[in-house]
C-alpha cells in the first residue's frame, strides 16, 4: 500500500494545528476535504483503509484530533458519492450528524456519523457509538446509518445492537464501504442501496425479541454480498485482508510509542517536570480556577 496520501494529510494535520503556521479550524477543514475530493480514487482508497484508526501521533482531544474528525467526515461523504449518492458534509456543530446523502435514483435521505477509534483505547461501550443520538438527528432523512470501523464492533451480545434494532440504524464500517467502492458498485435501478440502509428495520422483523442484543454483523454481511451478487466468501476475504493491513498499523503505532519511551527516557530533569506539568495540564487547571473566582467576584 501506498500511503505517500496518507502521510501527507497527517503531517498537513499537524501543520494547520500548530505555531507560526496553524491555520484557522474552518479553513483547514475545507483545505482538507477538498485535498480528499481531489484525489484520485486509488489514493481515496488508501485513505479509506486508513481513516478508522486515529493515529497516536495525535493527542487525544487536540486541535489534530478534531482535525482528522473532519477528515473523517469528508471521507465518508465521499464514500457515499462513489456508490452513487449525493452527499455532503453537515457544518452544523453538535447535535447533528456528520454527513447527509440523498439518493437521485430512489429519492430516499439519509444521515450518517463517522466513527474512528485509538487502537490503545480500551473497551467501547454504547455512549462511544451513540446509535439513539443518531437516531435523533435525521430531521426528517429516512434512514440513518453509522460508520465504524468493522473490528471494533462486539462480536458478542451487546446493547448497541438491540438500540440499533429498536431505532432503525444500519450498523456499517468503513470495510463495508472498501468492499463495495473496490467492487465498482454504485446504485442504479438495478441496486437499490435503501435496503441496505434499512437493514435494521428488516432484520427486526425476523428474530425474537430475545435475541435482539446479538451481534447482527454476520448476518448483514450476509445480506451485502446478496445485494450485490458477489461470490459467498469475497466479503470474508477481504476482512482477512484487512486484519493483516491492521495489523501492520498495530505494529507501527507501537513502534511510535517505543520511540516515545526512548525519547523520555532522554530527558533532563527540567525536562522531565516540565512534560509532566504540561500533560496534566496544572497551569490550565489554575487558570480555570481564577477565572471562576474572577466570575464569583462580579456577583459580589
Amino acid at each position: 500500500m501506498n500511503l505517500k496520501i496518507w502521510d501527507n494529510i497527517l503531517n498537513l494535520t499537524e501543520r494547520f494545528s500548530e505555531g507560526e503556521t496553524k491555520t484557522r479550524f474552518e479553513d483547514a477543514s475545507v483545505y482538507l476535504e477538498n485535498l480528499i475530493n481531489a484525489c484520485s480514487l486509488e489514493d481515496f482508497l488508501d485513505i479509506l483503509k486508513e481513516i478508522g484508526t486515529i493515529p497516536e501521533r495525535i493527542a487525544h482531544d487536540s486541535t489534530e484530533e478534531k482535525l482528522f474528525s473532519k477528515i473523517s467526515d469528508a471521507v465518508l461523504c465521499r464514500a457515499f458519492c462513489e456508490i452513487g449518492l449525493r452527499a455532503e458534509v453537515l457544518k452544523t456543530r453538535g447535535d447533528s450528524a456528520d454527513v447527509s446523502a440523498y439518493s437521485s435514483v430512489y429519492g430516499y435521505t439519509l444521515v450518517a456519523d463517522a466513527k474512528a477509534f485509538r487502537m490503545s483505547r480500551t473497551a467501547k461501550n454504547q455512549k462511544d457509538f451513540k446509535i439513539a443520538a443518531l437516531s435523533s438527528w435525521r430531521y426528517g432523512a429516512d434512514f440513518a446509518v453509522l460508520c465504524a470501523p468493522y473490528f471494533q464492533y462486539p462480536s458478542q451480545n451487546s446493547q448497541i445492537y438491540a438500540q440499533a434494532l429498536e431505532n432503525n440504524v444500519c450498523l456499517f464500517s468503513w470495510e463495508h464501504l472498501i468492499f463495495l467502492i473496490e467492487r465498482r458498485m454504485k446504485e442504479n435501478n438495478a441496486l437499490n442501496l435503501g435496503d441496505l440502509w434499512n437493514f435494521s428495520a428488516e432484520y427486526a422483523n425476523r428474530i425474537l425479541y430475545s435475541e435482539r442484543k446479538r451481534c447482527l454483523i454476520p448476518d448483514l454481511n450476509i445480506f451485502v454480498e446478496t445485494l450485490v451478487n458477489a461470490p459467498s466468501d469475497s466479503l470474508s476475504n477481504l476482512l482477512r485482508q484487512r486484519m493483516d493491513e491492521l495489523t501492520q498499523r498495530g505494529e507501527y503505532e507501537i513502534s511510535y510509542w517505543l520511540n516515545e519511551i526512548e525519547k523520555i527516557k532522554s530527558y533532563s530533569r527540567e525536562q522531565a517536570i516540565q512534560e509532566l506539568l504540561e500533560a496534566r495540564k496544572i497551569y490550565q487547571k489554575i487558570v480555570r480556577i481564577e477565572d471562576c473566582i474572577k466570575g464569583l467576584r462580579k456577583n459580589e
